[in-house]
């Protein structure tokens, strides 16, 4: 196992909790290697961790471990996991979060951490399992363990599932999933579905307090403070502002509905 370990949690920067886990990873493994994907998730938003995962995993090598704690459940009934897929490998809550990172894929081995001697303790506090169950459990597989050494095969995660865009021959009808520091508004319509259904006809999008018409390639297409439609780098519909935050000046948040027409283009009188 490579001692490259990521981190990704809704506790900020601001308290002791992501120093909490990190010291309990060095104390069992010295030689691990952090790297903090984010430790700003909105606080219990399982699907957001799942977004910023799904756009950072793909770019870490095979045999990176992912610590994931965003757990809204902690202390509750809800499984402890580790698991294995695409050649990574995830220790987190089994609250929804894998399942929609994995969109819909089965993991190729998945047990529940149910073993005390791989936890920090086994009176562990009934509020900060990313410390006592979590770090200690990912500092171990980072060492070399396997993940039938800390805990018991069992068949499948909880379900949870993105929400999916409706779409027709009018239009496209999705919503904001995520809002970037920069207040750039993703929405859930990938590029592939939006450009099938438009087949080059003009359109308008309704979002916010806005209307905006037409698809550009980059920010810096409109004059700075212009609103406008691009597809960002993770190949989903972006309302953006050039040099501007759209979230503020739209009014766009997340769960925001976003409603494009496509318009038939007339045909020219002769």
């Amino acid at each position: 196992m490579s001692s490259l370990l990521t981190l990704t949690t809704d506790f900020g920067t601001r308290d002791a909790y992501v120093a909490a886990m990190k010291g309990t990873i060095l104390s069992i493994h010295p030689d691990v290697r952090f790297i903090d994907i984010s430790h700003e998730i909105t606080p219990q938003d399982v699907m957001e961790a799942a977004f910023v995962l799904s756009e950072a995993v793909p770019y870490f090598p095979e045999e990176t471990l992912h610590l994931v704690v965003v757990d809204p459940g902690v202390g509750t009934t809800r499984r402890p996991v580790a698991l294995r897929h695409g050649g990574h490998t995830f220790v987190g809550p089994d609250n929804g979060l894998f399942a929609l990172l994995l969109d819909g894929e089965p993991p190729d081995e998945l047990v529940v951490l149910d073993r005390s001697a791989f936890w920090r303790t086994s009176d562990i506090s009934d509020t900060f399992h990313g410390r006592d169950v979590f770090a200690p459990v990912a500092a171990h597989l980072a060492a070399g363990r396997a993940l039938n050494d800390i805990g018991t095969p069992i068949e499948s995660l909880k379900p949870l599932h993105w929400a999916l865009p409706i779409d027709d021959d009018q239009g496209v009808q999705g919503w904001v999933v995520h809002v970037d520091r920069f207040g750039n508004c993703i929405t859930n319509i990938p590029r592939p579905l939006f450009e099938r259904q438009r087949d080059g006809r003009p359109l308008k999008c309704f979002v916010g307090n806005a209307i905006l018409e037409g698809v550009h390639t980059t920010y810096g297409d409109t004059e700075a403070g212009e609103p406008l439609l691009l597809f960002g780098s993770s190949n989903f519909l972006e309302i953006a502002v050039n040099t501007g935050n759209a979230s503020n000046l739209l009014d766009i948040r997340k769960g925001t509905p976003v409603n494009v027409l496509f318009k038939d283009v007339e045909p020219k009188s002769l």
